[in-house]
């Protein structure tokens, strides 16, 4: 299935968030169009981005709720409102309850900083550098309510060298997030993704 609607939920900077929008500007990413930004951070760089690249915001603040569950609930509400079909998190800092991840089941995904199983959750990278492995890289996934553990759908490697620090490397797993993730999204917004158990395709 096609899901050409698409919304970014984003914590932060919104570095994942511009490479999205870049690569839609630039024709790469399918039938992709991103109409809305989610952040839980009104105050968020990724905010200022949203408003340049004249990207609707939805603006939340989950201590503004009763709690969790209806925090997704007014989410839910606007996803529906919009006909949206793929959610894609760019370093969205909350972990998804069954509220938004059951209406969006297969229908959300994140991108990790590591090559998945290996480093899941915070600080991927800083865990990388101290088990001291020489390959590392980035995945995209499915959501499930895990932490990191849905389906996986592309990794790409990045060599880990001798002398790099956290800094360093997060630079170089940076460039390949923003190189990877569009061109996963502009898969799944086209209906080249299919998923058998936890196994996913990207057709040609």
């Amino acid at each position: 299935m096609a899901w050409s609607r698409i919304a970014v939920f984003a914590s932060g900077q919104g570095s994942n968030f511009a490479a999205l929008v870049q690569a839609q500007r630039e024709g790469r990413l399918g039938s992709g169009n991103i109409e809305l930004l989610v952040s839980d951070k009104p105050e968020a760089p990724v905010a200022q981005r949203a408003e340049e690249a004249g990207i609707p915001s939805l603006l939340l603040r989950p201590k503004d709720f009763a709690g969790r569950e209806q925090y997704e609930a007014a989410i839910v509400a606007e996803l529906k409102r919009r006909d949206i079909g793929l959610v894609v998190l760019a370093g969205y800092m909350r972990l998804i309850s069954p509220v938004l991840l059951e209406p969006y089941a297969g229908r959300i995904v994140n991108i990790h900083p590591s090559l998945l199983p290996a480093f899941a959750g915070k600080d991927a990278i800083g865990q990388a550098l101290e088990y001291g492995v020489k390959v590392t890289g980035v995945t995209v996934h499915f959501v499930d309510g895990g932490m990191d553990t849905g389906p996986v759908i592309a990794q790409r490697s990045v060599e880990v060298q001798s002398e790099d620090t956290a800094e360093s490397l997060a630079e170089r797993i940076h460039q390949v997030e923003y190189a990877l993730y569009p061109e996963v999204v502009a898969a799944l917004a086209d209906g080249k993704v299919t998923l058998n158990g936890r196994k996913a395709v990207i057709a040609d």
